[in-house]
């Protein structure tokens, strides 16, 4: 086992991965039951021979997954139905970035108002 960084959208886990990456998807908040893997009431149907590692689980949870196995380090996106229905309700999601002093702000303090957003980047 050796231990690897899980990047679940906005939270970072450091967890126990096998050679065969091979993990507890505990660590997500989904629990294998008799019906499946299932996270509160949503249940997602699981063949009972399958593996739970890395590459299994994130293609049976429609989720991509970006892996840098060098550096023990793997990325969970957000499925394609919740970016779907995120992009449908028009409201941009809520973050938290310093201004050019580092003072923080938050996107959601500022509900209600027009914003304007300037971004750049060096690459």
């Amino acid at each position: 086992m050796t231990l690897w960084t899980l990047i679940d959208q906005q939270r970072t886990l450091d967890t126990e991965v096998g050679d065969d990456l091979r993990f507890d998807p505990a660590v997500l908040g989904w629990e294998r039951k008799p019906q499946g893997l299932c996270r509160g009431d949503v249940c997602v149907p699981v063949p009972a021979e399958m593996q739970m590692d890395l590459v299994s689980v994130a293609r049976l949870l429609g989720r991509p997954l970006v892996m840098d196995a060098d550096e023990h380090v793997a990325s969970l996106g957000a499925a394609a139905a919740a970016r779907a229905s995120a992009l449908s309700s028009g409201m941009a999601p809520d973050f938290e970035l310093p201004d050019v002093t580092g003072t923080m702000h938050r996107l959601s303090d500022h509900r209600g108002r027009k914003v304007a957003l300037y971004s750049w980047a060096s690459w």
